[in-house]
């Protein structure tokens, strides 16, 4: 069984220490919904972020 992932959006924005609270109620709320999020930090620009909108 193969596991796709898609990366439907991606946007930088400015880094904020509670990010990652928001993208944990994302992904627990809208699991069921085929749908993950992601949060990186930006190699460029260590104020910024990478946000992510997956489809599983």
């Amino acid at each position: 069984m193969e596991s796709k992932i898609e990366v439907i959006s991606t946007v930088k924005i400015q880094l904020s220490p509670d990010l990652y609270k928001i993208v944990d109620a994302l992904n627990r709320t809208l699991k069921e919904r085929d749908l993950m999020f992601g949060l990186a930090l930006d190699k460029e620009d260590e104020n910024k972020a990478i946000f992510s909108i997956y489809r599983t």
